[in-house]
């Protein structure tokens, strides 16, 4: 390595020979301030190394199959304060504990952070700084243990007891960097999950408290009914965080139906008056024409109201909220990516209040990042928007000035046709199970023993089985059986394998499938099969398999059974 002072020893070197990552990667560093170099392959990696480097931005393509062995043996003979940071964008999502390509990229360069694509350029160059950070760490080892060999020399042939005592110390250096290293590497997970354990305590205090009270023998009904209504509440509040969060890391299971987002908009007049209140005037700008997309109902309206009520407290509630949507246009570039022709709708909603400063104005999607006063916000609301556009093939931008106030603009791809938006009958309120045959499938114990409680006290009549290949084996004998209700994350045979099997064995037997959360279903959806989402209520669960079955029981036999 090239002595202290060499001017490369923070430079960031880019190998990602395909595509344009190296491209936007390199403006994104070169924008913030970081000197950086365009790689075209792993030789000329080898030899940029050997000049200094502060750390390495590759793509896991240009590695994932390449040999490694020259890059190898430069970490190899780094010297032992020496451990070179990478970042690897990857586009398989998750770390080494789920991806086997970054399981063996991270045993063999060593030092290694992921960052999933499509990234935002805020969490780029916070990597970025928390590797040059690391980087800074070790040339200050390297100068300490270079001060030390100075110092050893100038006391050769001083007592062993001298000598223990400096390898002690550099022993004990050597364990508070490695201590500092870890925790900077916590930092950003730390911001996170403190945000998720405050909220979520707040919601268990309540339950708790409710709960407590909901044991006392001398309580009378009103407040039994009231402290039954606030666990009920806040397990709704608590669901709404557990989405918001996974709306925002674009992890949520959507429900896309092709509607109309003119009158989607006009059927939130009513909520919007409500949660912007009397002083502000609500304008609304529509196209003259159909603005048809296929999205996620349900995320589409909650991201509208986040928007409307983000607003609202930047005019501290008083002012213009101006809603405007066009179809037919092309999205910009937003935050370094490339603009796309469409066709889009641009909705656009505008407030009349503060504004955003500038170097707030990169943070406002991050999870639980607030301007607002403690106790007023969570700091999901644009993360929920955020993560919703961009899951559903969209994306927003903001534009803000201090003292004039914000816009903000989302773009969802546009499509023909008309809406599909489901029209619910009085049947589909019934909550009877008239005696339908459930196969409750759930490797939890306890949830499925309280989902088999749940449906026998509605009338059904169930069975219940730890895991899909258990459920094949009771389905062996599938006239016993209405209906299969299924959990999608189980070891062995997940939920979707499992429902696939069903409908190619006995394509009349009907699935419903729920989950908290699931990889697969926010990358690949739900098959077509009815999903319930985590946590459900009672009289949902009753719902969602009554109208299945009603669909289904148009194919019955005449005999009234599911024809198999």
């Amino acid at each position: 390595m090239t002595a202290p002072g060499n001017p490369n020893s923070e430079r960031i070197l880019v190998l990602s020979p395909q595509g344009r990552d190296a491209v936007i990667a390199r403006q994104l560093l070169t924008d913030a301030g970081f000197p950086a170099l365009t790689l075209s392959d792993l030789a000329a990696l080898r030899v940029a190394l050997a000049d200094m480097a502060g750390a390495v931005l590759v793509t896991e393509e240009a590695i994932r199959t390449a040999d490694l062995a020259p890059v190898n043996q430069w970490l190899a003979d780094q010297p032992s304060w020496s451990d070179m940071p990478f970042i690897i964008l990857t586009s398989h999502g998750g770390g080494p504990e789920r991806n086997p390509t970054a399981a063996r990229l991270s045993k063999a360069l060593g030092n290694v952070t992921f960052l999933e694509r499509p990234f935002h350029p805020t969490t780029l160059i916070s990597h970025v700084h928390t590797a040059l950070r690391g980087r800074r760490r070790q040339y200050e080892a390297r100068d300490r243990l270079e001060a030390l060999r100075v110092s050893e020399e100038r006391l050769q042939h001083v007592n062993a007891t001298l000598e223990q005592r400096v390898a002690c110390e550099i022993n004990e250096r050597t364990v508070a960097e490695e201590a500092m290293r870890q925790s900077q590497k916590m930092e950003a997970v730390g911001q996170l999950t403190g945000g998720v354990a405050h909220d979520f305590n707040n919601l268990l205090t309540i339950i708790r408290s409710s709960v407590d009270l909901l044991r006392r023998p001398d309580l009378n009904e009103e407040r039994r009914r009231r402290y039954m209504d606030a666990v009920s509440d806040t397990v709704d509040r608590a669901a709404k965080l557990t989405g918001q969060l996974l709306a925002f890391a674009r992890r949520q299971a959507l429900t896309p139906e092709v509607f109309d987002v003119s009158a989607r908009l006009h059927s939130l007049t009513d909520m919007l008056d409500t949660v912007t209140g009397a002083r502000i005037r609500i304008v609304r700008k529509f196209s003259d024409h159909p603005c048809f997309v296929e999205a996620d109902v349900s995320q589409f309206e909650t991201a509208v109201v986040n928007m409307a009520v983000n607003a609202r407290d930047a005019m501290n509630g008083e002012g213009i909220l101006t809603l405007h949507l066009e179809g037919g246009r092309q999205m910009p570039e937003i935050r370094g990516h490339a603009s796309a022709p469409g066709p889009f709708i641009e909705l656009a909603i505008s407030d009349t209040g503060a504004g955003i400063e500038p170097e707030l104005l990169v943070r406002i999607f991050e999870p639980f990042f607030t301007t607002k006063e403690v106790g007023k916000g969570t700091g999901l609301g644009l993360s929920q928007v955020f993560g919703f556009t961009k899951q559903s093939g969209g994306d927003v931008s903001v534009d803000s000035q201090v003292g004039k106030g914000t816009t903000i603009r989302l773009y969802l791809p546009q499509v023909a046709g008309s809406s599909s938006i489901p029209v619910r009958d009085a049947w589909v309120e019934e909550t009877n199970g008239a005696r339908h045959r459930v196969l409750i499938v759930e490797d939890n114990i306890e949830v499925g023993q309280f989902a088999l409680q749940i449906l026998q006290d509605f009338g059904y009549v169930t069975t219940l089985a730890s895991n899909g290949e258990e459920a094949l084996a009771r389905l062996n004998d599938v006239a016993a059986y209405d209906i299969v209700f299924s959990d999608v994350v189980m070891p062995g045979m997940g939920g979707i394998e499992l429902a696939k099997t069903i409908r190619h064995r006995w394509p009349r037997l009907p699935v419903v499938l729920t989950s908290g959360y699931s990889h697969v279903l926010s990358q690949e959806g739900s098959h077509g099969f009815e999903l319930l989402h985590k946590p459900y209520s009672a009289d949902q669960l009753s719902r969602v398999l009554l109208r299945v079955l009603r669909g289904s029981l148009a194919t019955a036999s005449p005999g009234g059974q599911l024809a198999v």
